[in-house]
């Protein structure tokens, strides 16, 4: 089984993160920032892990430290999942519509952390949950995680919808990107390794 459990512990926050990569979607997320839950509900249900995140974090200073923290666990465990890569189908993407929202993201599990993340200007809360950590929840998740990641938000207005749309695509992208080909023997690279 491809899976991981990570545990990160700080003076702002207590992260678990539990990561089946060959699960069926079965998810449990309890942050402490209900707009999060929903979002990374929808990664792990739209990629078909299995995903159990219990975080409790200073929510009461705000929602910045938890949601980096917990976004850096799951990187974590996305990386140690996928162990030595053998066999992998390696690259993934997604094109997902949400009612006036089409988003496109493609991903690599090449091992190198780069994230390009395009997105039009939107209303700076949801709700309480504050807009402006979207493009660090991807930057967190990749640098742990050390794959590239291409998301392009091409049409959209309304800033759950585009958010969602992100989650969603990202998770079909990466369900693609882990999946095992009976074709690829070893690791998917020319150099050996990822």
């Amino acid at each position: 089984m491809r899976t991981a459990r990570v545990e990160r512990k700080t003076k702002e926050s207590h992260v678990l993160v539990e990561l089946n990569l060959d699960g069926n979607g079965s998810i449990n997320v309890d942050t402490g920032v209900p707009f999060f839950d929903h979002m990374l509900s929808q990664l792990g249900k739209h990629s078909g892990f299995n995903l159990t995140v219990k975080t409790t974090g200073d929510v009461e200073v705000d929602s910045h430290h938890t949601v980096e923290d917990t976004s850096l666990a799951f990187g974590q465990a996305l990386r140690e999942a996928l162990g030595d890569k053998a066999g992998i189908r390696r690259f993934g993407d997604a094109m997902v519509p949400l009612d006036e929202v089409l988003v496109q993201a493609a991903v690599d599990l090449s091992g190198r952390p780069y994230l390009v993340h395009r997105q039009p200007e939107i209303v700076e809360l949801i709700g309480t949950f504050d807009t402006t950590l979207g493009k660090h929840i991807w930057e967190s998740i990749v640098a742990e995680a050390h794959i590239a990641l291409h998301i392009r938000v091409l049409e959209g207005r309304n800033a759950h919808h585009v958010f969602e749309a992100q989650f969603k695509a990202v998770a079909r992208a990466l369900r693609d990107a882990v999946s095992l080909d009976g074709r690829v023997s070893g690791i998917p690279s020319t150099k050996g390794s990822l």
